[in-house]
């Protein structure tokens, strides 16, 4: 049996527990996993796991023989990376906000998939931090400023974001005149409990600012929603409301306080195991994303109400 799709198994199986689930990532049927598995203990000429009925552990040669396996793997990652790369091909599995997805990447994949016709793209729409392996997703387009460090992710962009609400709710309720006024109106929140913190900047002092309503959602189109029907104030991403704004169905609030900018990574499993789809996609991305007028990130481009 090959030992490179050995190694590989073993790799998997030690990352997700049990057999079963190295079956599911890798799409391989249970007995085959088992016959790789023994297949490498008969190599070794020693048992690499402990099988409970609960759970697997490494033995200590388990332990020494993972570590090989990952070189290998390793080594085999980098001779695909130097060799000349083919057409890219195949499926690749999104995730994404569902916002980001329809007002951006929709139209960013749509223009790659013209040039690379080859290459299938499945877009998983979700609020939720993915798990890549678990998930089987290649690549999470993530905004955050609180990325964690142990991931493997390449900048794409910076998302810019506007205080907004709808001209009715203004005339309702008046215009906020500086940052610490937003304490006293309703403002509609990303989050799932307490009060907000909005980060803003005015001549370079910063403010932060605690901001409640009554309405929170994990999705930043409810909250765009309800702020077009004059529920209250609204914190958005540019690229979301960047026509609105120019139509007049919504007003920017407070404009000489800026909030602050959101890094866009993409986020990936390895940088040595990459197919060229995967490759191809991530550059051409980057690429997208450092044009504003793709998606909408130049505050001075608004118009003054």
């Amino acid at each position: 049996m090959d030992r490179l799709t050995a190694a590989k198994v073993f790799q998997t199986i030690a990352t997700r527990g049990s057999l079963s689930a190295a079956a599911d990532t890798l799409s391989m049927s249970r007995p085959m996993v088992t016959r790789y598995l023994a297949a490498l203990e008969a190599w070794v000429g020693a048992r690499l796991l402990h099988r409970s009925t609960r759970k697997l552990t490494l033995t200590p040669a388990g332990e020494a023989t993972l570590a090989q396996c990952q070189r290998l793997l390793d080594a085999a990652g980098a001779m695909v990376i130097t060799a000349p790369e083919s057409e890219p091909r195949g499926l690749l599995r999104i995730a994404s906000s569902q916002s980001l997805a329809q007002d951006v990447l929709s139209v960013a994949v749509a223009q790659y998939l013209r040039r690379f016709e080859q290459v299938t793209v499945d877009l998983s729409i979700g609020s939720h931090a993915v798990n890549l392996i678990e998930e089987r997703i290649d690549l999470a387009i993530r905004i955050t400023n609180d990325l964690d460090p142990n991931l493997i992710a390449r900048p794409l962009g910076q998302c810019a974001s506007v205080i907004c609400a709808a001209p009715a709710w203004v005339a309702r309720h008046g215009l906020p005149r500086h940052a610490q006024e937003l304490a006293q109106y309703n403002c509609l929140t990303y989050s799932h409990f307490g009060k907000s913190l909005w980060e803003l900047e005015r001549a370079g002092e910063r403010f932060a600012v605690p901001v409640s309503g009554n309405l929170s959602a994990n999705e930043t189109q409810v909250l765009l929603a309800a702020a077009l029907q004059g529920v209250g104030i609204t914190m958005q991403p540019l690229y979301a409301v960047a026509q609105l704004l120019t139509s007049g169905a919504l007003m920017q609030l407070l404009p000489d306080h800026v909030p602050q900018t959101l890094g866009v990574y993409g986020i990936f499993a390895s940088r040595r195991q990459m197919s060229p789809a995967l490759r191809s996609m991530i550059d051409f991305l980057a690429d997208w994303f450092q044009d504003p007028q793709h998606w909408g990130t130049s505050v001075a481009a608004l118009p003054l109400r």
